[in-house]
């Protein structure tokens, strides 16, 4: 939890009860059903509450933005995210439903009003949204073959158009080259300093770079 003050210092009080509650929600949840690697799970703060907050650094959202968390897995990064905005809205996506079950209890346990977990596939979504997220899940050209249909027309924010914000780690270059021009990289490493994060990247793609 710590980890988490030291980048978000500015968190409500009701932000930091969410936050320090997801340890031992977790903890629970993954004896029964495993949503996070056990050897890893004593970095669970680091390696993927801070890793999914990562896109709060570079990336503020509105009130009322719609988001789409696809392959949410327990919930990474669309639970913290959800913390870190909760004027927005937020719809977590897996196909497998036992971790839904464990993203829709983490949310009702710590009163997070703003996520809706979905057990379906990303593409079958019929909904609109102002953007997605999702943490290294596939190749980027596979994901955004999932997603180039989930995007609503008008924009909410005047900063970034509508598209995919992705977590990522290593040489992208192969996976981004048909958007290369219209591509932003951003090092996690420039804005925390653990060891972790230092091949770790957000990705931004706007949705007019592949939609049909």
């Amino acid at each position: 939890m710590n980890i988490v003050l030291k980048y978000f210092p500015e968190l409500s009080d009701n932000q930091k009860r969410q936050f320090a509650a997801l340890y031992d929600l977790y903890f629970d949840w993954n004896a029964k059903i495993n949503v996070i690697s056990r050897k890893d799970f004593e970095h669970i703060y680091e390696r993927h509450i801070l890793h999914s907050l990562a896109i709060a650094k570079f990336y503020k959202f509105p009130a009322g933005t719609k988001i789409m968390d696809v392959g949410t897995g327990g919930g990474f990064p669309g639970i913290p995210l959800a913390i870190m905005f909760p004027e927005c809205n937020f719809t977590l996506i897996d196909s497998i439903a036992k971790k839904i079950k464990v993203v829709d209890a983490v949310a009702n346990a710590i009163e997070l009003s703003n996520v809706r977990p979905i057990a379906m596939r990303a593409e079958t979504v019929p909904e609109k949204f102002h953007y997605v997220v999702s943490r290294a899940v596939t190749t980027i050209p596979e994901m955004i073959s999932f997603i180039k249909k989930s995007f609503a027309d008008e924009n909410i924010n005047p900063y970034i158009k509508n598209g995919l914000i992705y977590l990522k780690g290593g040489d992208i270059d192969a996976e981004i080259k048909d958007y290369k021009n219209r591509t932003r990289v951003h090092e996690i490493s420039e804005v925390f300093t653990e060891a972790f994060f230092e091949t770790k990247k957000v990705i931004y793609i706007p949705a007019a770079a592949f939609a049909k």
